[in-house]
């Protein structure tokens, strides 16, 4: 005779879905590590922002020590893969940088925080970190200009400069760079800051 299954007690159920997935877990330890590196790189930003802003130079033992903890910080939470994409990070960002360098639009503390704060975020966010800077920075410079009464000046002489490189290549423009003390000057680590924040912020609202 077939023995009959027993009934379950009350209070007790045979289902286990109180249980956490697999799937569930990773995303929820995840998150914390993924959401350190653009934080880290804000806390950079904005303490290379602090200098540029009083000093307008940003220094080496702001910038060097930083791309440094990125590399460790991706490689202690990461493995290799995440010192492989922290390294990768900071030569994208840093190389993007350098041509606004070598055409004498930015310093060199400039590209070197730039390249910092993409060895800490990583590469899956050095997309997002290089197009938020720039629409940070293009947005401060038409502020600035508008502050000081020059925006018509400041379209003229970006006009100038397309026409120039255009013709020239990335050789300097004689009279807008900026070594020039009569251009407008914006504190770019102020835009790298604020890079650095919406990617953290759009870290958080898509997570």
């Amino acid at each position: 005779m077939a023995r009959s299954r027993p009934l379950d007690k009350p209070g007790y159920s045979t289902h286990r879905s109180s249980l956490p997935e697999p799937n569930e877990k990773s995303t929820t330890m995840m998150f914390p590590t993924q959401f350190v590196y653009p934080a880290a790189a804000l806390v950079c930003a904005a303490i290379g922002a602090v200098y540029d802003v009083r000093s307008g130079r940003i220094p080496n033992f702001v910038t060097f020590p930083a791309m440094l903890g990125g590399l460790l910080l991706h490689f202690a939470l990461g493995g290799w893969r995440g010192l492989g994409s922290a390294l990768a990070a900071g030569l994208i960002c840093g190389i993007a940088f350098l041509l606004f360098w070598i055409v004498g639009g930015m310093g060199a503390g400039d590209v070197k925080l730039m390249s910092a704060a993409g060895c800490l975020t990583g590469l899956p966010g050095a997309g997002s970190l290089l197009l938020l800077t720039a629409f940070a920075g293009a947005a401060m410079a038409i502020g600035l200009a508008l502050w000081k009464r020059r925006l018509t000046e400041t379209l003229r002489n970006v006009g100038s400069l397309l026409m120039y490189h255009r013709i020239a290549g990335l050789a300097p423009h004689p009279v807008l760079n900026i070594d020039n003390p009569h251009t407008i000057r914006l504190p770019y680590a102020l835009a790298i800051s604020a890079g650095c924040a919406l990617t953290v912020y759009l870290q958080a609202v898509g997570r």
